[in-house]
């Protein structure tokens, strides 16, 4: 296995997590996904025209449940990359008090910039 191998530019679309695999030019034998140490089955790695090899990784619904979900994406004993897929509550408590955080620095805002041209 290559050191220099690096996985980026993740993003998920469709169900599916997807990056791009760098530092090799042929498809890595030794690449698992996991979930809760449990192997994520279907991940897909595909050359492109330039030669350029973009991972695929089906999420399954079955391991999307309430609360925060980690995936790890390994080659040999690298952890290439990982991300995480949040749902439920969790994430609806933590939007709430931020959107109410940018609402009170908005009042301060407002009323400074009201302040200012009143004078």
């Amino acid at each position: 296995m290559k050191n220099g191998l690096s996985l980026t530019g993740g993003r998920i679309a469709a169900g599916v997590w997807e990056g791009v695999l760098s530092g090799t030019r042929d498809p890595v034998a030794a690449l698992e996904v996991t979930h809760l140490g449990s192997p994520i089955s279907g991940v897909q790695q595909i050359i492109g025209p330039e030669g350029e090899i973009t991972v695929r990784v089906p999420i399954p619904l079955e391991v999307l449940n309430e609360g925060v979900q980690t995936f790890l994406i390994r080659a040999g004993n690298r952890t290439l990359a990982q991300f995480t897929v949040i749902a439920g509550d969790v994430l609806e408590d933590d939007l709430r008090s931020e959107i109410d955080l940018m609402r009170a620095e908005l009042e301060i805002l407002k009323r400074a910039f009201r302040r200012h041209f009143a004078e």
